[in-house]
């Protein structure tokens, strides 16, 4: 807006002064000094009629132009992905059971480490297998009595202490079997003991 302003300044002023020149060249009056002032007010007063308005207009008509046209703006970056926090710890006595049951299981696994390689070792890592395989079962039960939110006498309570009774006795019977074997590698020896083990295996999916 400001430049077409200046250019109709400019060409009110060359107006003007094409004016005060014609002023100039006319005819004087008798006192010689009629004509110029008269053309220096004519020249003013259409220089600023001929130059300034035309120029203020323009100024506002290409001002309003550039306000209507929409700015190249860059396009918004895409949005973050909401990150999803993690479920907060469980901190209960079904997790407290649930993890009473799964420390066995490691335990259990330690314990088969220690042995020495051989046939009865082989079996005892299978029974040893077999046992951790429980473990979803005593987790499904976890889930349900918290979801129940069971008291100490609901059945899905008193199936989950005997799971833990019977995860904790299994692994003292595995540490039994794995103190023979570590001084008797035979499987002649001990396939007894083995077959016994193999039937206290806890079994909740059954029950």
């Amino acid at each position: 807006m400001a430049r077409a302003a200046l250019w109709g300044l400019l060409i009110g002023t060359a107006l003007m002064t094409a004016l005060i020149m014609f002023g100039i060249s006319l005819p004087s009056s008798p006192d010689g000094e009629v004509n110029v002032a008269v053309s220096l007010i004519a020249s003013g007063i259409v220089g600023v009629v001929m130059g300034g308005v035309p120029g203020t207009l323009v100024g506002l008509l290409v001002g309003a132009v550039r306000r209507r046209r929409p700015a190249l703006a860059p396009p918004p970056p895409p949005p973050l992905p909401l990150a999803v926090p993690p479920p907060p710890p469980q901190h209960d006595r079904w997790s407290a059971m649930t993890g009473r049951c799964e420390l066995a299981v490691r335990r259990v696994h330690a314990a088969v480490a220690t042995v020495p390689p051989s046939p009865a070792r082989d079996w005892l890592a299978r029974i040893a297998a077999r046992f951790a395989a429980e473990l979803p079962d005593v987790r499904r039960l976890s889930d349900l009595g918290r979801a129940l939110d069971a008291d100490q006498n609901h059945p899905v309570t008193e199936r989950l202490n005997a799971a833990v009774r019977d995860f904790t006795s299994f692994e003292d019977e595995v540490g039994r079997a794995a103190l023979r074997l570590l001084n008797q590698t035979s499987l002649d020896a001990v396939r007894t003991d083995l077959e016994v083990l193999e039937q206290q295996l806890p079994h909740l999916g059954n029950v």
